[in-house]
C-alpha cells in the first residue's frame, strides 16, 4: 500500500511537471511587406475646359454628352488653413534651431498674413521615397538599399515613408510605414528588378502620381525625394518654356508639367530632388537663389550650357520649395539622405488662414522673412496653388 502511495506521488509529480515549466518565448514575426499596386493602370485624365485643370478619371470613361445635361451639384468644403514649411540655415549653413512664432513674417501675394501657429518640426513627416528604376539609374540602387538604412537612422521614429519605383509604369512599393523593417525590405525588393525592365522613365507622371494617391488628407510636412537623372519619356519637354503648359485640341488632356507643379503645391508637397547627372557648372546656389522669382528655363540658361532636363528638375523644387542635390558632387547616397533628413527635422511649420479666403482658385506666391538674425537663410516654397474644386 505504501509502495501505491510513492508511486502515485511520483506519477502526480511527472504529470504537473511539463505544465509548470513557462514556454520558450518566440521572436516576433517581422510584418509582410504589401502587394506592389500599379498607381497607373486604368487611369486616363480628363482637362475641364472651363477651368483648366486636369481630372482623373477611370479608363474607358466616355466623355459627357450635351444631352446628359449639366453635372449634379456637388457640395464641398476646404479647410482654409495652408501650411508653410521654411528651414532656416545659419550663416555657417546649419540648421537654426529654437526660433519662435514672431521671429517670422510671412506674406501671400505681398499682403502681410498672421500666423496662427508654427510648428517645430514635433509633427510627423510624411515623406515619399521615389525611385528611378529605368536603367540610367539602375546602377544606383545597390547604394540606395544602403543609404535607406543611413535614412531610418536619422528621422523620428514617427515619421511615416513610403517607396514608389517607377520607369515606364509606376509601382507603389510600401504604403505610408512606420515600419523601419518594411522599408528597407521594400527597398531591397525583387519588384525593383521587375520594374527596370522598361527603358523608359515617366518621372513626372510618377511625382503627379505619388502626390495625388499618397498626401489626400495628409497635414503636417509633406516630402518627396525623388532620386533620378532628370531624363523624363513622357512630358515632351524641350528649351520651349510653352511645353510646360496644356495644348489644344486632341492632345488637350495629356499630363504636363504645369498639372504636376499645381498637384504638388496644392497638396503642400516640398520636392527633395537628387540628380544622378553632374551638377552644370553654371547651376551654382548663389544662381540658384538668383533666379528664385523667375522661371528657370529660359535662353540665357542655355547659352550657359546647361541641360534642360536637369532645369526642369530644379524649376519643380523652386515652385514647390525643397531642394535639388548632385549625387556626384555629395558623395554617397547615404549622406543626401542624411542631409534631407536632418533638413527635414529642422523644418518649421507656419499656418495661417488667408484674409483672403480660398475662393479664388489658381497660384498664390508667398514671401517668408525672418526678423533679427542677419545673415540667415531661408528655404520654402514661393507658392502654392488652389484648385478650383
Amino acid at each position: 500500500m505504501g509502495s501505491w502511495r510513492v508511486c502515485a506521488a511520483s506519477i502526480a509529480v511527472l504529470w504537473v511537471t511539463p505544465i509548470a515549466v513557462a514556454p520558450l518565448a518566440q521572436e516576433k514575426a517581422p510584418a509582410k511587406l504589401p502587394r506592389p499596386q500599379r498607381l497607373d493602370r486604368d487611369i486616363q485624365f480628363r482637362r475641364d475646359p472651363s477651368t483648366g485643370e486636369l481630372r482623373e478619371i477611370p479608363r474607358g470613361t466616355a466623355a459627357p454628352s450635351a444631352e446628359a445635361g449639366p453635372p449634379a451639384a456637388v457640395i464641398r468644403t476646404r479647410v482654409s488653413l495652408v501650411e508653410v514649411g521654411s528651414t532656416v540655415f545659419s550663416p555657417d549653413d546649419l540648421p537654426l534651431h529654437g526660433l519662435v512664432r514672431e521671429d517670422f513674417r510671412l506674406f501671400e501675394d505681398d499682403v502681410e498674413q498672421r500666423i496662427a501657429h508654427l510648428d517645430a518640426s514635433t509633427a510627423p513627416a510624411s515623406i515619399a521615397l521615389l525611385i528611378d528604376a529605368s536603367p540610367s539609374v539602375f546602377r544606383e540602387l545597390d547604394e540606395m538599399r544602403e543609404a535607406t538604412r543611413a535614412l531610418s537612422r536619422n528621422l523620428s521614429p514617427q515619421d511615416e515613408v513610403a517607396v514608389v519605383a517607377f520607369a515606364g509604369g509606376i509601382h507603389l512599393l510600401l504604403p505610408f510605414s512606420r515600419d523601419r523593417g518594411l522599408l528597407e525590405r521594400a527597398v531591397a525588393s525583387p519588384e525593383l528588378a521587375r520594374v527596370a525592365n522598361s527603358s523608359e522613365s515617366n518621372i513626372y507622371l510618377a511625382i503627379y502620381l505619388a502626390a495625388r494617391n499618397l498626401f489626400r488628407e495628409r497635414s503636417g510636412r509633406k516630402a518627396m525625394v525623388v532620386l533620378t537623372d532628370g531624363q523624363d519619356s513622357g512630358l515632351g519637354l524641350s528649351w520651349n518654356p510653352a511645353s510646360t503648359m496644356p495644348e489644344s485640341g486632341a492632345r488637350a488632356s495629356r499630363l504636363t508639367f504645369e498639372d504636376v507643379a499645381r498637384e504638388l503645391a496644392s497638396r503642400g508637397v516640398e520636392a527633395y530632388v537628387i540628380s544622378t547627372q553632374n551638377r552644370p557648372r553654371a547651376m551654382t546656389p548663389a544662381w540658384l537663389a538668383a533666379h528664385r522669382n523667375e522661371m528657370l528655363i529660359t535662353p540665357a540658361a542655355r547659352e550657359l550650357g546647361m541641360v534642360h532636363y536637369t532645369l526642369y528638375l530644379a524649376e519643380l523644387v523652386r515652385r514647390v520649395g525643397g531642394e535639388i542635390y548632385f549625387l556626384r558632387e555629395l558623395g554617397t547616397l547615404g549622406e543626401v539622405y542624411r542631409r534631407i533628413a536632418e533638413t527635414l527635422s529642422a523644418q518649421y511649420t507656419l499656418g495661417y488662414y488667408p484674409s483672403s479666403g480660398l475662393s479664388r482658385p489658381g497660384w498664390r506666391t508667398l514671401r517668408v522673412e525672418l526678423r533679427g538674425h542677419a545673415g540667415a537663410r531661408l528655404n520654402y516654397r514661393i507658392g502654392y496653388y488652389v484648385p478650383s474644386e
